[in-house]
C-alpha cells in the first residue's frame, strides 16, 4: 500500500504514482535579449524574477530585485498568480509561489498545478523533498543546470486532491510560523543595515563613558592599519582533507571541516577570488584555529589603530567593486586592498560600535536558529505525511 507514516483518518485509498507534468503545465521562462543587461527593457512595472529572488524566498515570493517595460514584457514570458518557481541553473531546485503576475528568465521553470488534480501548495511541498534528487541530475558546465528533459517526467506520489488540500490546510499554521520569523529575520537585516550606514556616515556617535565626546574620526589606508598574514595560506583539494574540527575557509566562507590549521587567533577573512557577491562582499571575523585557501586574505588589525570585530563591519559598509580587477573572476589584489581608504575613531568608541553591531548580530543568530528549527520541524513532517 502506498499510504504515508502520518495519515488522516478520513482517508484510505493509496497515493499513486503520477509525473510532475501529469499534475501541473511546466513551462520554462524566457528572456532572449543579449546582452542580458540591456537597460532599453527594464524599468518598467512587471516584476523580473530571478534565479536569487527564489532563493531568497520561502513558501511565498519575497521581492524581486529588477522589472521589465513594455518591450522587456515582449522577449521574456509572464505567468499569473499563484504560480510555482523553481530555479534550474546554479542552486537547482529552489522554489517559490507567486501573488501577482511575474516574468522570468530561462534559468527559472514556471509550474501551474491543474486544479483538478493538485493543490499549488501541496505541489510545492511535493516537489521541495525531490530537491536532492535534482540536485543529483543536474549537467554540470560553466554551472550546474536541469531542464524540462528532467522536470517534466519528474516521478511524483500523490494523493487524491481533497487530501492534498487536508495537508496543506495542517502545515499551514508551520509556514505561518516559518514566515513570522523570516520576517523578523529579515526586519533585523534592515534594522542593523540601517545602523550601520548611520554610524558610519556618523549621523549617530557614541559618547565616552564621562558623557564628554570622542575626538573626530580619522582618514587611514588600510594598508597602514594591518598586518597581513597571506603567506601561512595553504590550499588544499577536497580528495586530501582529513576530516576534523578546523574550519576550512575559502573566499566566500567555511567550505569544509578538516585536522590541523594554518592561522591561530583573531583574524579578518577577506575573499580575494571567488567572491560570490561583489556587492555585499565576503568577510568573515574568525577567532582561534582556522585553516584558509589561496582565495581569502588573513589580516588583522594593529592593536594600538583599529579593533578587529569593528574592522568586520567596517569593511562590510565599503564598495569593493572599484577595488576589483579581472572579468569573470574578479580578484581583490594585496596591492589594491592596501590602499583602500577608511574613516575610523578612537578604539574606545570603535570598541562600542562594534559591541552595538555585536548584540544585533546576537539577535539575528538567535532568530535564525529559531527559522532552522521550523524548517527541520516541517521537514519532519512532511518526511512522515508525504509518501
Amino acid at each position: 500500500m502506498r499510504a504515508p507514516i502520518l495519515r488522516f483518518a478520513e482517508f484510505t485509498d493509496d497515493w499513486e504514482e503520477t509525473t510532475l507534468e501529469n499534475l501541473a503545465e511546466v513551462e520554462r521562462g524566457k528572456f532572449s535579449v543579449r546582452p542580458r543587461n540591456d537597460p532599453r527593457y527594464f524599468g518598467g512595472e512587471m516584476p523580473f524574477v530571478q534565479t536569487g529572488d527564489v532563493t531568497g524566498s520561502d513558501m511565498y515570493l519575497k521581492g524581486y530585485s529588477q522589472t521589465l517595460n513594455a518591450d522587456g514584457i515582449k522577449v521574456s514570458k509572464v505567468f499569473p498568480a499563484d504560480t510555482i518557481l523553481i530555479t534550474i541553473a546554479a542552486n537547482i531546485g529552489d522554489t517559490t509561489i507567486t501573488q501577482y503576475a511575474v516574468a522570468c528568465p530561462d534559468s527559472v521553470v514556471a509550474i501551474q498545478a491543474k486544479k483538478d488534480l493538485a493543490n499549488t501548495i501541496f505541489l510545492k511541498n511535493l516537489i521541495d523533498l525531490q530537491k536532492e534528487n535534482l540536485d543529483s541530475q543536474a549537467t554540470q558546465n560553466a554551472q550546474k543546470n536541469i531542464n524540462l528533459q528532467v522536470l517534466k517526467p519528474l516521478q511524483l506520489i500523490a494523493p487524491s486532491k481533497a487530501e492534498q488540500t487536508k495537508i496543506t490546510t495542517f502545515l499551514s499554521a508551520v509556514d505561518e510560523k516559518i514566515s513570522q520569523l523570516s520576517q523578523k529575520l529579515h526586519l533585523l537585516g534592515q534594522y542593523k543595515q540601517g545602523m550601520m550606514q548611520k554610524l558610519f556616515s556618523q549621523q549617530i556617535r557614541f559618547k565616552a563613558d564621562d558623557g564628554s565626546d570622542f575626538e573626530e574620526w580619522k582618514e587611514n589606508k588600510f594598508g597602514e592599519c594591518i598586518n597581513v598574514f597571506d603567506n601561512l595560506r595553504k590550499p588544499i583539494s577536497a580528495s586530501e582533507r582529513i576530516a576534523g574540527n578546523t574550519p576550512y575557509y575559502g573566499a566566500n566562507g567555511i567550505q569544509s571541516y578538516i585536522d590541523g590549521y594554518t592561522h591561530d587567533g583573531e583574524f579578518i577573512l577577506i575573499a580575494e577570488d571567488g567572491a560570490n557577491d561583489l556587492i555585499n562582499y565576503p568577510i568573515q571575523y574568525v577567532n582561534g584555529k582556522i585553516w584558509v585557501n589561496n582565495h581569502a586574505h588573513v589580516v588583522s588589525g594593529h592593536h594600538e589603530k583599529i579593533q578587529n570585530k569593528f574592522l568586520k563591519y567596517r569593511l562590510k559598509s565599503i564598495d569593493f567593486t572599484k577595488y576589483l580587477v579581472g572579468g569573470g573572476r574578479a580578484k581583490l589584489n594585496a596591492g589594491a586592498m592596501k590602499e583602500i581608504s577608511f574613516s575610523a575613531p578612537c578604539l574606545e568608541e570603535q570598541t562600542k560600535i562594534a559591541d552595538f553591531l555585536s548584540s544585533i548580530d546576537q539577535k539575528i543568530d538567535v532568530v535564525s536558529e529559531q527559522l532552522e528549527q521550523a524548517k527541520l520541524w516541517k521537514k519532519g513532517l512532511l518526511q512522515q505525511m508525504f509518501v
